[in-house]
């Protein structure tokens, strides 16, 4: 598919009306190459075979077609979308919501790990049409017979490769075993490893194959950063950057109209030249904006992707993106209003911990490494401030027209008895207001880095013994300390939902988790020494199978379960020998003992992220997690666990999880 080839209208693809009204209020006029090829294959009733990055649209591909033959006469499951994450589940059901909005008695749901099943069973209950989760939950809902796929029409597997790389393989043909053999697929991956061919071969039936390839490329002249926002606020964060980096004139995208005037209006509080440009600004409106921050007039636009198309300034030196953009192209595109005119442009993306798989669909799509940012300090932005305040007053002194004031000083210096020098402090008092202008340092704490810690006190390390641990960066030694949560065996926890929910709540990468140990009615879990009191607290809350994990020192009440000390490249792994699948590289792994047996727990559960879990039996062994054999990822929606499973064929298998 090349840029030469003229795409459809929607209108010319068969969409039902109500979909073409929605998309038309919307604003989408032309399809993407992915939505042309693919919208009519299944419109047909074909099973469709995709291969796409992230950010061309492949979510209204499926989506535009499948509402189209939805029958809203039932209230049924008629559509089931798999996807590897909640954020993306999230994303994907938004979606259908808003191409939807023209369809009465449409209903929608996202279900994924980490939400009351309350909530989820009230709204199964009372029937959805379409359903958009990640495997583990959905499994889960389809054993206790809360989720009832005898109607479903059509099964979408969207970032298959991503759920492939979790771990997610054989829940997903376990899903794809207890569908109606009847029901369409459509299979959607950036790229197709043996196993996802495998998949295509055994389950789809004759599929078209569509293929695109997006030409997703950036400038070279633009250097581009993230800042991971953690710690200090979004708009403390912004403004730090604006101080700090030397800029002629700069673009902040949003999501949302409103976020555009809000945004503005706070950055005019705090003293820019900053203005809002949305679709509800009348185009007369728009092109003065413009015009004006050509002239440098203004020297901030905070803007929505869809307001910024076709915007040509070459003074802008900055992009920041205060909101991640969920698709690559729109990335792509708002950091191209940079750099222009062979000019150096600046692009800034601003990524929560729970959007890092964003990040990495942006890089992988770009094929460019985003650099991590460290945020300007607090003295730095007081010598900015000092700086700037200097040289006002050398301009001030070089542009003349001081006869006047100096005389007035003069005469107030003789008439006061006032030396100069307290009558230009007090001058300068008065020039800088109520506003103080060195910024105070704010005790706010980033998510949690224990490799960054690891030269804190040593008086805990005594209480430590050495072991191999997993890698770090290069030769980083960690101290583990030993801690102790209110959740164990009885309640069907599982090391999954223990980390997942460690890593989400503390922003602590899960390389950093150690050995787990589950009990009865309690768990033991090594995390790195020194973990800061407002992170614990936000644990002792937290809720896992259940239950709140009310996290404590573990004390001597461990007994010999010895915390580890995490150093170099290895680590110590399990001796439960044939039993334990071997991984295609020397993978770091983690293992979780129950009463120090060894063997692995059979069960017919599956990790979730921090919810409930529902066991089916089995010998309460311990159970081992293993991450992933690429670079682990920093967020408990894809923390890994080791599990067994019976699929259809009576062959118990080994399979590697990520608790969603």
């Amino acid at each position: 598919m090349t840029s030469e080839i003229t795409l459809p209208a929607f209108t010319e693809l068969g969409l039902a009306t109500p979909i073409l009204h929605a998309l038309q209020t919307i604003g989408y006029e032309t399809p993407s190459a992915i939505q042309a090829e693919t919208i009519p294959y299944l419109l047909a009733g074909r099973d469709v075979l995709g291969q796409a990055q992230t950010g061309t649209g492949k979510t209204a591909a499926f989506a535009l077609p499948l509402l189209s033959r939805l029958d809203l006469s039932k209230t049924n499951t008629q559509i089931l979308v798999l996807a590897p994450t909640r954020e993306l589940a999230i994303q994907v059901a938004e979606a259908f919501q808003k191409y939807a909005m023209n369809l009465s008695n449409f209903h929608v749901m996202p279900i994924y790990g980490g939400q009351d099943y309350r909530t989820q069973f009230r709204q199964l209950e009372r029937g959805v049409q379409v359903v958009v989760g990640t495997p583990g939950r959905v499994m889960d809902h389809m054993r206790r017979g809360t989720l009832k796929l005898d109607s479903l029409q059509a099964l979408v597997l969207d970032e298959a490769d991503e759920m492939l790389r979790m771990g997610f393989i054989e829940d997903i043909e376990w899903i794809m075993e207890q569908t109606p053999s009847n029901r369409q697929i459509a299979l959607f991956s950036a790229t197709m490893p043996p196993a996802i061919h495998r998949i295509a071969q055994s389950y789809l039936n004759n599929p078209a194959e569509v293929k695109i390839q997006v030409k997703t490329t950036t400038a070279e002249t633009i250097r581009q950063r993230y800042w991971l926002v953690s710690g200090l606020h979004k708009l403390d964060a912004l403004t730090r950057i604006l101080e700090a980096e030397p800029f002629d004139a700069c673009i902040i995208f949003v999501r949302t109209k409103t976020e555009t005037v809000e945004l503005a209006e706070k950055l005019q509080a705090r003293g820019y030249s900053a203005t809002a440009l949305n679709g509800d600004i009348p185009q007369n409106v728009r092109e003065r904006t413009v015009e004006q921050l050509k002239a440098g007039k203004i020297d901030i636009l905070i803007a929505t992707d869809v307001a910024a198309r076709g915007l040509d300034v070459e003074r802008i030196s900055h992009v920041i993106n205060y909101d991640i953009p969920t698709d690559t192209e729109s990335y792509v595109h708002r950091i191209g209003r940079t750099g222009r005119a062979g000019r150096s442009g600046d692009a800034i993306l601003f990524v929560s911990p729970r959007e890092r798989y964003l990040l990495r669909a942006i890089e992988r799509a770009t094929n460019q490494r985003i650099d991590l940012m460290e945020l300007p300090s607090t003295d730095i932005i007081n010598n900015k401030r000092i700086e700037q305040f200097n040289q006002r007053i050398s301009d001030t002194i070089a542009a003349n027209g001081l006869d006047f004031f100096r005389q007035l000083m003069e005469n107030y210096e003789r008439e006061h008895d006032v030396p100069a020098l307290e009558i230009a402090a007090a001058l300068a008092r008065l020039l800088q207001g109520d506003e103080p202008m060195l910024l105070e340092e704010k005790k706010a704490h980033p998510a949690y880095n224990p490799a960054a810690e690891r030269e804190r006190d040593d008086k805990r390390k005594s209480n430590k013994k050495k072991s191999n641990a997993v890698n770090f960066n290069e030769d980083d030694e960690i101290s583990m300390e030993r801690f102790r949560v209110a959740v164990g065996r009885a309640h069907g926890v599982k090391p999954g939902n223990i980390v997942g929910a460690i890593a989400n709540e503390a922003g602590l990468d899960s390389r950093f988790i150690g050995y787990i140990d589950i009990q009865d009615d309690y768990s033991l879990v090594d995390l790195p020494a020194g973990m800061p009191a407002d992170i614990l607290s936000e644990l002792k809350k937290t809720w896992v199978s259940g239950r709140q994990l009310n996290i404590e020192p573990a004390g001597e009440a461990a007994g010999d379960y010895s915390p580890s000390r995490r150093s170099g490249n290895k680590r110590r792994e399990s001796d439960s020998g044939d039993r334990r699948r071997r991984s295609n590289s020397d993978a770091p792994r983690r293992r979780s003992s129950e009463g120090g047996r060894g063997g692995e727990r059979r069960s017919e559960g599956r990790s979730e992220r921090s919810g409930e879990r529902r066991s089916a039996g089995g010998d309460n062994r311990s159970t081992e997690r293993r991450p992933r054999t690429d670079k682990p990822a920093n967020t408990g929606d894809k923390a890994p666990r080791r599990s067994t499973s019976s699929d259809k064929r009576g062959k118990d298998k080994p399979s590697t999880k990520r608790a969603d």
